[in-house]
């Protein structure tokens, strides 16, 4: 079978190696063509490579393109993916170290808070170029985003195009196989069910072997002797775990950021043991060790192994392409799928897919504990959404307003001293804002 598959952002090594190992992995997948596209030519030509030595020393048929031309990468494909950072590490340090001076000390600040706001507004309107070109060049193509803050993004997708868009991401996922390690279980023999938001769903049903695994989880949290090894670092999820009886998706690290309790003062950042916006920053840099790891990759004469990775993406391009039905889990349009959180948002269900594309799952009404919780962030990415569609700097300091983070720590004069002068240092990415 021959489709166009094509990775926008492919110079993000991690990304880009990833998805063309997973979806050359698939026999029935490797008669298509990939198509790279980065701004950045010297980390596209790396990721080229790799993809060339790849497909030749396992003999595949897969053709290889790459160019820096977003609208000949979109000529005619199937599958879009996305994974972007506008502006780069220095970007992303002005949303974190801007808020950190007025007190905000954020984990990861790409999704909440007001360093996940100006993300969104950066990524979601270069997002939105990359949709009406979709529009015009590929109009039937499925867009599968992996770029964060993933709710702001897709939300500004459902409002402002046309395009078919499922929002990607391996919290559930990951959560799940972390679970099993918490009860001593095989992950293949637990199963689950959840639903929420993206980075804050909730593992509404937890089954080892068929059967309810929350109580032997619930006797595991009460263990002192549990948080000396495999609990030590996610004191937060299990701390929200008791309160609303039912375990989030994100790790300890981010949930913190989308809620008021666990960042606000010092001394509760370390009682829980979580790392500030400088740790973040230094991570980032840090990244230029992975880069030349791959680039050793790709000159030593090893056979580069296939292994697939736990990212669903190939999975939904082999649903599509064969027929074979999965189950994913997927950041869609709330169409009342999830009955007591707001039509239109979006939300992570699990979804079905087949060769007519993907099918979102019905869930109902979420705990409303738990329904709660989410809506205090769906406020944030609604009025973030409606910023970015409407170019609009009142409406993204009302969205940091009403964060729970921010809200929990700054008055409204200090957001909108905050918000002012984040606008004015990141002014070049944010082109037509008033």
């Amino acid at each position: 079978m021959s489709f166009k598959v094509v990775l926008i952002g492919a110079g993000s090594y991690v990304f880009g190696k990833n998805l063309i190992t997973d979806i050359l992995s698939y026999p029935e997948l490797r008669d298509c063509t990939i198509s790279l596209m980065d701004i950045d030519k010297d980390r596209l030509s790396l990721t080229e490579a790799f993809a060339r030595k790849l497909v030749d020393q396992w003999g595949f048929k897969t053709k290889i393109e790459a160019t820096t031309d977003r609208r000949k990468a979109l000529e005619g494909a199937d599958y879009v993916v996305t994974s972007i950072r506008v502006g780069g590490l220095e970007a992303t340090k002005l949303d974190l170290e801007i808020p950190l001076k007025y007190g905000i000390d954020q984990a990861v600040g790409d999704t909440v808070g007001p360093g996940g706001v100006f993300y969104g507004l950066k990524n979601a309107s270069a997002i939105l170029d990359i949709c009406h070109d979709m529009e015009e060049l590929c109009p039937n193509a499925l867009l599968m985003n992996y770029t964060n803050p993933m709710a702001i993004i897709c939300w500004s997708v459902y409002e402002g195009t046309k395009v078919n868009v499922v929002g990607l991401c391996h919290s559930v996922q990951g959560t799940a196989y972390t679970l099993s390690k918490y009860i001593n279980a095989p992950p293949a023999e637990v199963s689950y069910l959840a639903a929420g938001i993206n980075h804050m769903s909730w593992f509404l049903e937890f089954k080892w072997r068929g059967e309810d695994a929350y109580p032997i989880l619930r006797r595991r949290v009460e263990d002192p002797e549990f948080y000396k090894s495999l609990a030590k670092g996610d004191l937060v999820r299990i701390e929200v775990f008791k309160a609303v009886g039912y375990y989030p998706s994100e790790s300890s690290h981010h949930l913190s950021e989308y809620l008021p309790y666990f960042r606000k003062r010092q001394n509760i950042m370390e009682k829980y043991g979580l790392w500030g916006s400088l740790n973040r920053i230094k991570s980032i840099e840090d990244r230029s060790r992975e880069n030349e790891a791959f680039r050793k990759m790709i000159e030593n004469s090893e056979k580069i192994p296939i292994r697939r990775s736990a990212e669903y993406c190939s999975t939904i391009i082999y649903s599509m392409e064969t027929g074979t039905v999965n189950l994913i889990y997927g950041n869609v349009k709330n169409t009342g799928l999830i009955t007591n959180l707001p039509y239109g948002c979006c939300v992570e269900v699990p979804c079905l897919v087949d060769k007519t594309g993907i099918h979102p799952c019905y869930i109902g009404e979420l705990p409303p504990q738990c329904a709660a919780l989410n809506r205090m962030n769906i406020n944030v990415q609604e009025l973030a959404t409606k910023a970015v569609l409407e170019k609009s700097k009142e409406l993204a300091f009302q969205a940091i307003m009403v964060d729970p983070l921010t809200s929990a720590v700054l008055t409204i004069e200090e957001i909108r001293s905050m918000v002012d002068e984040m606008f004015k240092a990141e002014e070049k990415y944010l082109k037509g804002y008033t």
